[in-house]
């Protein structure tokens, strides 16, 4: 199967104009400029099939909004091949366009002082979306996302989070086949983020859309996509399902517990590296590989109340892979 994103060695490199401070500064760009090369994206490679929701992650410019773009079409690479559904996005032909999708979070795409409804209308003219197809879709879509009568009152009336819902929905009313996601929860606040994540979740499931997603918090990563691509510095670092991403690199589960009075630190070395102590409780890592005799172990040996075993967040993991702690 041909996949539905394929990029080979891509890299996007940009000129920045250095300027001097004050007027002296400016008088200089007159006659002679300094110019400076980023490599925002540096020789990347990828595919993503149908129905995949793949996540998209790194710290701030390592690279993920411009890959977007040119996956879009919206940026022309300094060199590499892109294919998104047999297309180059690059040249912006009719028949691309209308096959995706790119919400953004920070970036509004409705008229403000028009209810989104009518943002809907002329987003139905524009993808030539047929009458009955486009009045099946705003139904389902606004019954998914439960709008109502939102949909009615001016955009400049809404909360962020309604105002979000609408985005969506003017971005998928035409049915893409690819959705580019960029930070589409960022401001929201945790009860609207956990609506979305859930809404995301049953349209790529339900409609097979193959979604690539970016996003600073973790949770919607970690909730949506069994694969993760890590880039920093316009480099891919990893990519591959989360799950093995944790298990490359964290050896380690945490044991958590609480116990009736208070133990001794010394025993408790005996199990695992203590990571915390005190009369009531407290924590320690122990060999992923060894979790269930080091349990036993701890709950032969101490008064202990209750206890819990977790795995390091993905948060924790991609801090660690970043800070190289």
């Amino acid at each position: 199967m041909s996949p539905v994103v394929s990029v080979k060695r891509l890299r996007k490199y940009f000129k920045v104009y250095k300027k001097e401070p004050g007027l002296l500064g400016s008088v200089k760009s007159l006659f002679s400029r300094d110019y400076s090369e980023i490599q925002a994206v540096n020789d990347i490679s990828f595919e993503i099939q149908k129905g995949e929701f793949v996540g998209f992650i790194g710290p701030n410019g390592a690279g993920k909004t411009t890959t977007l773009k040119c996956l879009s079409g919206l940026l022309y690479p300094t060199s590499g091949e892109v294919g998104v559904l047999g297309h180059t996005p690059w040249h912006r032909e009719r028949s691309f366009l209308k096959k995706i999708s790119l919400v953004m979070g920070q970036k509004n795409q409705l008229w403000w002082d028009l209810p989104a409804y009518d943002s809907f209308l002329l987003n139905k003219e524009i993808y030539e979306v047929d009458e009955q197809d486009f009045k099946n879709k705003i139904d389902e879509l606004i019954d998914l996302l439960s709008l109502g009568r939102v949909v009615n009152i001016p955009v400049r009336k809404l909360s962020l989070g309604q105002r979000m819902k609408c985005e969506l929905v003017s971005a998928l009313l035409h049915a893409p086949s690819v959705v580019f996601l960029d930070e589409p929860t960022i401001g929201l606040d945790v009860v609207m983020q956990r609506r979305l994540r859930i809404f995301f979740k049953e349209y790529n499931q339900k409609f097979g859309t193959t979604v690539i997603l970016t996003s600073h918090n973790m949770d919607d990563v970690k909730e949506l996509c069994k694969r993760v691509i890590i880039v920093d510095g316009g480099h891919i670092m990893y990519d591959g399902k989360i799950s093995d991403l944790i298990r490359e690199h964290v050896k380690y589960k945490t044991i958590s517990f609480v116990v009736s009075k208070k133990i001794d630190r010394a025993d408790l070395e005996k199990i695992g590296q203590v990571v915390s102590l005190n009369d009531t409780g407290g924590v320690i890592h122990v060999d992923r590989n060894d979790v269930a005799n080091a349990s036993a172990k701890l709950l032969k040996a101490f008064p202990v109340e209750d206890l819990d075993i977790a795995e390091m967040s993905l948060e924790g993991v991609i801090r660690q892979i970043f800070t190289n702690e």
